[in-house]
């Protein structure tokens, strides 16, 4: 199921990106009110052309699908799923040259000041 939401939401993005695409722009009608014509600047545009219900539809269709996908992934947790625990090692931690870090015996501190003692001679 989870996998033809993503499948279906993934052809109505690219639906609606050919469609928005293929419009043609408004700008050029702005541009020409300003010679002389004023009636159509910020007034009715007519009746919607068939791309634009088109348009509308992916749209909502697309609203939809996200909001599925949302609502399924908050519900399982994570989109992620657990591989299980990894079969390899961990790596080592490097030293600052890139080889491994030499272990050395800690300093002998005095229980009481937390100074390293002094040794005896």
């Amino acid at each position: 199921m989870f996998t033809l939401v993503v499948v279906l939401h993934l052809i109505v993005s690219l639906f609606l990106i050919f469609i928005v695409l293929i419009q043609s722009g408004k700008g050029a009608e702005m541009g020409a009110a300003f010679g002389g014509s004023t009636q159509t600047l910020f007034g009715s545009r007519g009746a919607a052309t068939f791309l634009s219900k088109l348009m509308t539809a992916a749209a909502i269709l697309f609203m939809l699908t996200s909001l599925s996908l949302t609502i399924v992934s908050a519900k399982s947790g994570s989109v992620i799923k657990d591989q299980g625990p990894s079969k390899t090692s961990p790596a080592k931690p490097s030293g600052p040259t890139g080889g491994p870090i030499q272990e050395t015996a800690p300093a002998q501190q005095s229980p009481a000041q937390g100074i390293p003692a002094q040794p005896a001679k």
